[in-house]
């Protein structure tokens, strides 16, 4: 019978990988480290094979700050925040049946990233994010109809990057630009 060594260090998964990959982008968009760095860092992450190769990818980087988490959830009715509110960190909705209309684009953003999850079954949404904000909806699974996104003329990558989450049932979704 042959026994297993103690110091075996442990491997690295790909959703690990994908987390210090996505980590080194923040940082990076946060404007914690230059682009030289940023490369040579996503090289030793994406070719990581253990928890220690992974650690040093992302050594002297600040503690990751979660921020607030707000979640909501309704069975029907509206869900609106528009105007001068704190976008948190992190928003999560959930709408069975419901309508929602975020409005980011005067509100006070003081994240470079934020994550939108959201969950509606039947129903919409309309996301309106700033001017300058970058979108990534990539993560968003639609079973009835694709999100519709109106991407600006041009392009900036001085503002918020807002990521949006979630399933759609037979919901739809809108998200736009505001105006500058």
């Amino acid at each position: 019978m042959s026994s297993v060594p103690e110091n075996v260090p442990s491997r690295v998964s790909e959703v690990e990988r994908d987390s210090a990959v996505e980590r080194l982008q923040e940082a990076f968009a946060e404007g914690l480290i230059p682009q030289e760095e940023m490369d040579a860092r996503l090289q030793v992450a994406l070719t990581a094979t253990t928890q220690g190769e992974l650690a040093s990818a992302l050594s002297s980087l600040p503690a990751e700050d979660a921020g607030p988490i707000v979640e909501v959830n309704t069975a029907g009715g509206l869900i609106h925040r528009r105007g001068r509110w704190q976008v948190p960190r992190s928003f999560k909705v959930n709408s069975r049946m419901g309508k929602v209309y975020l409005d980011l684009s005067r509100a006070h953003i003081e994240y470079p990233v934020v994550n939108i999850e959201l969950h509606l079954g039947y129903g919409w949404a309309r996301i309106v994010v700033p001017s300058e904000a970058t979108v990534n909806y990539e993560q968003m699974n639609a079973e009835w109809k694709q999100p519709t996104y109106r991407a600006p003329q041009r392009s900036s990558s001085n503002g918020p990057r807002i990521r949006i989450s979630g399933t759609m049932g037979h919901g739809r979704l809108w998200i736009k630009h505001g105006r500058s």
